[in-house]
């Protein structure tokens, strides 16, 4: 990325993409109307696409995945209930509670191999409610999973939970942020993946590139729903066609690049766990999330993050260590460059 002064090499997040040209002009030729009112077109055809390709009756544009995500939670629950979550997954970790501030019900936590769930163990956490103990009314599953340096669930796996959840009355809901990252590592298509899920969220402001927001896809009445649920929680947008017109060349286009991002984030892996001090199993890297810890005499973790910034290498600390996201905007002489730069501090 070419910050003011100098290019830098920013793995900070794929958050950090700016959108192409195409869609700035998307952006500006954009026919728009007002979205709550129900008649902004571009908005439309972005959640008919969106719905489309993830095999859904209907789809919601929401500023954020976080939204998204609470929206889900708030819909498929009742104050009170319990909602079973993986230890790590965004929505228990990096949400701010809105789990419990706005749905007010108890996540309850299970361990899991690199994210995914054992199925029997999620059997077991199973309440059936009684004046002792809560309702459990949804499971939550993570693909990829951030927090897990972007392991993928495997198709069996959420298949397994989604029998149980059915043999309980249970939903499911996936935070499939970065979904189309899991669909081509595994080569599962995407909408295999939705099938299994109640509802599913997904953004387009990460690796697809697309500025702002994320959709929410379900069936017709709980999208209806969710749309007074965003209406309540200040998610109402206007006029909003002009960032649904990058979100749907994100979807036409960028989707199919992501595979770019995932052999990247590999290479790096590879690169980096040849240096003194990196404590990292390249393959354990699926897609394009690079978490390592650190062991070396020389750094700690803060110590670390500033000398690669002062070289033009940026990445953030995170749980586990360090954490480095490939994108659009990285290629490979981005990777050669934390290369070199780690051999400098470390060898």
């Amino acid at each position: 990325m070419t910050g003011p002064d100098k290019k830098v090499a920013d793995f900070r997040s794929d958050t950090v993409t700016r959108p192409t040209d195409e869609m700035r002009k998307a952006m500006a030729e954009a026919v728009v109307g007002d979205d709550v009112l129900g008649d902004d077109p571009t908005v439309l055809e972005l959640e008919r696409v969106a719905a489309d390709i993830m095999g859904k009756e209907a789809a919601l544009y929401v500023p954020s995945g976080t939204m998204g995500n609470s929206i889900a939670v708030k819909a498929w629950t009742q104050e009170l209930d319990e909602v079973i979550v993986e230890e790590r997954s965004h929505i228990y970790n990096m949400e701010s509670t809105a789990i419990t501030f706005i749905s007010r019900v108890l996540p309850r936590p299970l361990v899991s191999d690199r994210g995914s769930m054992d199925p029997g163990l999620v059997e077991d956490n199973i309440k059936i409610p009684s004046v002792h103990m809560p309702r459990t009314s949804l499971i939550c599953v993570e693909n990829s999973h951030n927090n897990w340096s972007g392991s993928v669930l495997s198709l069996q796996n959420v298949k397994e939970i989604r029998d149980v959840a059915d043999r309980y009355g249970i939903r499911i809901h996936m935070d499939g942020a970065r979904i189309f990252n899991a669909s081509h590592a595994t080569g599962v298509p995407v909408k295999d993946y939705a099938a299994c899920a109640d509802s599913l969220m997904f953004c387009l402001s990460k690796g697809l590139s697309a500025p702002v927001g994320s959709l929410l896809v379900g069936p017709q009445d709980f999208i209806d729903y969710g749309r007074r649920l965003r209406k309540a929680l200040g998610g109402g947008m206007r006029q909003v066609g002009v960032l649904a017109a990058a979100g749907l060349i994100a979807l036409q286009k960028m989707t199919k690049r992501i595979k770019d991002d995932n052999r990247r984030a590999r290479a790096l892996a590879e690169k980096l766990t040849a240096h003194p001090g990196v404590v990292l199993d390249p393959e354990k890297v699926d897609t394009n999330i690079v978490i390592f810890g650190l062991d070396h005499p020389r750094y700690t973790i803060p110590d670390f993050l500033q000398a690669l910034r002062e070289r033009g290498v940026w990445a953030l600390a995170t749980r586990g260590g360090i954490r480095f996201v490939t994108h659009r905007e990285v290629d490979d002489e981005d990777v050669a460059l934390a290369d070199r730069v780690f051999s400098e501090l470390l060898s």
